[in-house]
Formats: structure tokens, C-alpha cells, sequence
């Protein structure tokens, strides 16, 4: 049940961030919120399995910026999310460049906490 509930609200904050980030928006042969659900499946997945070991990995160098290359690591987890999701299931969204999976990244993160908090 966890795991829905976060898939949810990722896929919520996702929408949010494809609404507020021009560079951002649904891709696919499929509605806008169904893009929105596969990124969000992925994002969720890719956040539980991959994002520990990268964290790890850039350990050092989260330390040396004081915590800021932890946006970095979390701007290349919603690419690939993204790329999994168009590549996987042929629908997800389009991020146009770094800049747009950097600022849609710090949307998402405060969008799925003020919803995770609402979930409680």
C-alpha cells in the first residue's frame, strides 16, 4: 500500500512539475496523466534501486558541496525515469535538457513532501 501511495504522489508532483517547467511536458501515444503514472512507476522504482548506490557512489562529493550535488543526482534520476519509461512503454515525458530535469527534479522532491506529509 506504501508503495501506491508513493507512486501516486510522485505521479502527481510530476504533473505539477510537467505544468510549472516548460521543458517538461507528457510524451506519447497515451493521455497526459496516464504519461504521467508511467514516469511516476518508474521514478518510484528507479528511487528505491538505483538512487541508494548513486548516492553512495557520490558520497564524497555531496559532502565536499555540502549536500548540494544531491539535486544533480536527483535531476539524472527523473531522466532516467524518463528514458526507461519512453524506451520501456513507449510513453512518459519529454525533458528538453539538464536544466529542465534540475528545476522539474526540486519541484517534484517538494511536491511529493508536502504530499507525503498529507498522506499521514
Amino acid at each position: 500500500m506504501t508503495f501506491v501511495l508513493n507512486w501516486i504522489f510522485t505521479s502527481i508532483a510530476i504533473a505539477f512539475a510537467s505544468w510549472i517547467v516548460p521543458g517538461i511536458m507528457p510524451f506519447g501515444p497515451y493521455e497526459a496523466w496516464m504519461c504521467f503514472l508511467f514516469v511516476g512507476l518508474f521514478l518510484s522504482i528507479v528511487n528505491s534501486l538505483v538512487k541508494p548506490v548513486v548516492s553512495l557512489l557520490s558520497l564524497p562529493v555531496t559532502i565536499l558541496t555540502l549536500g548540494i550535488f544531491q539535486l544533480v543526482v536527483n535531476a539524472f534520476m527523473l531522466e532516467l525515469a524518463s528514458w526507461l519509461s519512453v524506451n520501456l512503454l513507449g510513453a512518459g515525458i519529454a525533458i528538453s535538457g539538464f536544466f529542465s530535469a534540475l528545476i522539474g527534479s526540486i519541484i517534484i522532491s517538494i511536491g511529493c513532501s508536502i504530499l507525503g506529509v498529507a498522506k499521514n
